[in-house]
């Protein structure tokens, strides 16, 4: 290293280096090195800046080993800042004392942490001002426009705040509140006391790309190994996070109250190979003019659900629940455990079946019709203006763009419930509280209708209640009784050598073929980390581990 860096270069600091006759930058992860190296080594040719620290460079190292990671590097591009930095921020710490407090959020503080169980309705910055109280606080939410939001609230109460990746140099140099989405997980924070993380249930804290970190996870980790206090925050909490924790809830009518007007629509006496999913109920709603309207289906392709002839029971899987298809003729077989029986009705023996529901194109035309009012049709990739219409269909996508909506309705909430995948139930309570969010507490004249045959569910129970507890322990239960996380660990494998590269795991974990893709199953997450890092891992091979959709 040149002297004229010995001052500003250290652990974490961003450099570049020739290599090849061209420049390429780089982190230095280790010092005071030892090297056998009888060669002449070439200097360090720039040094571009702050990157993530000492404690930070081994959380990224303990990640990339967590989560199967090839390389360290887009863990440490995680870490540092988008811009270059070349020294910290004027330490802005303060004394906070602005309110509203939470008391709730205060008692799990003083108890080591835990879970705080907060209706989709109620507001969550006295839980960010309690834990400030305490001292450095990192924040993590789901999104980006969720972060801003709360971080110009914050300011407004005097506290300082810094809003990452954007004030990167602020947060590293130390200030009440360092807030973000996903990727603050690995954000600086000088001095942390409570690591808290909002919506714990919500999917867009999982990277989706490889290595597949969940904030959640690093978030726990970091917490732990800076002797601070980790509090997650969630209207439906995920079994992940309430293993072995501490849930707190407020008291059942309170609670009950914070979330949305919720009715049902039983679809169970009618036949499902010939129904409309535009219900009498629907049509209420739509020809109210005065009511903006969002109906929700997920499915864009090709009938997955299929329904008994004979006595209209949906055919589901004898193992794990999960719903079924007619895949190969003949054959019934669940995508999400693989088990197959005979095209055979469970309840009555019939071997007549059919596939259910339409896709979002050809309902359009069907509410519009029934709505006598325009129909706008809203999928992830679609551009549209929110105010030129007051009725949307479409996938999940429309509880995320569009504003103000009155009336959300899950058209046909069985495929959610049903769903190949172990976190179904979790997924579809998700949906729950987003629309919740959008149509307000009961009492405010928001509505969700959920039309369903599953009118016993848990998850249906929980949302008519208020009370996301009861759905929590039979999830709690099942993923006991089916060894899924967190009573086990997954990862997806896959890629040219997948199946050589599986075989070479050992006798610590389980694989299963699903296709092209290998499912890896072990005790714990240690374990298949260990299990990973002591194979040969050829190239091209991908590993997803903690796959949220399986």
């Amino acid at each position: 290293m040149p002297d004229d860096f010995a001052t500003s270069v250290g652990l974490g600091s961003r450099v570049r280096v020739s290599l090849h006759g061209r420049r390429v930058g780089g982190w230095v992860v280790e010092d005071d090195v030892v090297s056998d190296v009888t060669a002449t080594l070439k200097p360090i040719a720039k040094s571009s800046g702050l990157g993530p620290d000492a404690d930070v460079l081994a959380l990224c190292e303990w990640a990339a080993h967590r989560w199967c990671a090839g390389r360290l590097r887009p863990l440490l591009v995680t870490a540092s800042p988008p811009v270059v930095v070349h020294r910290a921020g004027t330490p802005r710490r303060t004394t906070v004392v602005a309110e509203p407090s939470s008391p709730a959020t205060t008692s799990l503080i003083e108890r080591g942490g835990g879970v705080l169980r907060l209706p989709p309705t109620a507001d969550q910055l006295p839980a960010i001002l309690s834990a400030a109280r305490v001292g450095p606080a990192l924040v993590v939410c789901p999104s980006v426009e969720g972060a801003r939001a709360l971080a110009a609230r914050l300011r407004r109460t005097a506290v300082s705040v810094a809003l990452v990746p954007d004030d990167w140099a602020q947060a590293r140099g130390g200030v009440d509140v360092v807030i973000g989405a996903r990727q603050a997980a690995f954000a600086p924070c000088p001095g942390l006391a409570v690591a808290l993380l909002l919506d714990e249930h919500d999917e867009a804290l999982q990277e989706e790309r490889t290595p597949t970190w969940h904030a959640r996870d690093v978030l726990v980790e970091r917490a732990r190994r800076a002797g601070a206090v980790f509090v997650a925050v969630s209207p439906t909490p995920s079994a992940m996070v309430r293993h072995e924790r501490f849930v707190l809830a407020p008291p059942v009518d309170r609670e009950s109250a914070a979330w949305p007007e919720v009715s049902i629509v039983d679809r169970r006496s009618v036949e499902p190979w010939k129904r409309s999913l535009v219900s009498d109920e629907l049509i209420a709603e739509l020809r109210d003019h005065g009511r903006r309207v969002a109906c929700v289906v997920n499915t864009k392709g090709q009938a997955r659900l299929v329904a008994c002839r004979q006595c209209r029971e949906l055919a589901r899987c004898e193992s794990c629940g999960a719903s079924v298809a007619e895949i190969d003729e003949g054959t019934l077989t669940c995508a999400s455990c693989s088990t197959s029986r005979a095209t055979l009705c469970a309840s009555c023996g019939s071997t007549a079946m059919a596939r259910v529901k339409p896709g979002t194109t050809r309902l359009r035309a069907e509410i519009e019709a029934a709505a006598h009012r325009s129909v706008m049709e809203v999928t992830g990739s679609s551009t549209f203006d929110d105010t030129s219409c007051d009725v949307f269909v479409g996938t999940e996508a429309v509880l995320h763009r569009v504003r103000r909506i009155d009336t959300v309705v899950f058209l046909d909430f069985d495929a959610e419930l049903l769903a190949p995948r172990y976190r179904a139930a979790e997924q579809a309570m998700s949906l729950l509280v987003r629309a919740g969010r959008l149509v307000g507490p009961r009492g405010r004249g928001g509505h969700v209708l959920v039309q369903t045959t599953l009118v016993d569910h848990d998850v249906i129970t929980s949302a008519v209640t208020g009370d996301p507890g009861v759905a929590a322990e039979r999830e709690t239960a099942r993923r006991r009784d089916l060894a899924l996380p967190p009573f086990s660990a997954l990862a997806l494998v896959e890629g040219d050598d997948a199946e050589s590269f599986t075989m070479r795991l050992g006798t610590d974990v389980m694989v299963a073929r699903h296709g092209d893709e290998f499912l890896v199953r072990a005790p714990s997450p240690d374990l298949l980390a260990d299990a990973v890092a002591r194979a040969d891992r050829p190239a091209g091979v991908r590993i997803e581990v903690d796959p949220p959709r399986v």
